[in-house]
């Protein structure tokens, strides 16, 4: 498809964005079951459901504008999920809080491509005058970015049990030897620099 108008331009946003959704109706329930977290879990399945109501609303717009649904591969979108399919597979070699902290990395550089391809879409929209097709996509956007701000929220605590995770393991992993106090170190260098009391030498008495 050539780009001679803006309206082309807009119809291949559209595109991209149908079939990204739809990679992410298949993506979400795998990080869903993933997930260690109940709340994540629940971010992830809550999610879920607005990513079928995204595809339902891209139908409607497209229908709007006189077109049949029509995806065009968004190969952003399936890299994107592609290094999430990497997290998962990695499951089991990882502490639950990191896998699910990366998890939550992942799902939120997602959100940020569909903030940005929804922002850019709504904008184009409104220059060509579509109201009503705006306004669907405006709907999208703030669900998109009520979902980046859920994320944050249950990143808070999951970056946290993570970070307490790694301290731990770095404590169990430090030989006893090394765990002496640094004014003991210092001690120890004061000792071997001065000589005992006993080995001064003593003036002669005259």
């Amino acid at each position: 498809m050539s780009l001679e108008t803006l309206r082309d331009v807009l119809n291949e946003q559209l595109q991209n964005l149908l079939n990204a959704e739809k990679q992410l109706v298949k993506a979400l329930p795998k990080m869903a079951k993933a997930a260690s977290t109940d709340e994540l879990r629940e971010a992830f399945e809550n999610h879920l459901e607005e990513t079928r109501g995204h595809v339902e609303r891209l139908g409607e717009i497209f229908d709007l504008m006189g077109q049949k649904p029509k995806g065009k591969t968004c190969k952003a979108m399936q890299g994107l999920i592609e290094e999430g399919k990497e997290i998962i597979e990695e499951k089991s070699g990882g502490t639950p809080a990191a896998v699910d902290a990366a998890l939550i990395a992942g799902a939120q550089r997602v959100e940020h491509y569909e903030i940005s391809a929804y922002g850019s879409a709504r904008v184009f929209a409104e220059q060509l005058g579509l109201t009503d097709v705006a306004k669907l996509l405006l709907e999208t956007l703030d669900e998109e970015s009520q979902a980046n701000e859920t994320l944050t929220e249950v990143a808070k605590s999951v970056n946290a049990a993570a970070a307490t995770d790694a301290s731990q393991d770095e404590d169990e992993a430090t030989p006893v030897g090394r765990k002496m106090s640094h004014s003991s170190l210092s001690q120890g260098r004061r000792s071997k620099a001065s000589p005992s009391r006993s080995k001064q030498r003593v003036p002669a008495m005259r």
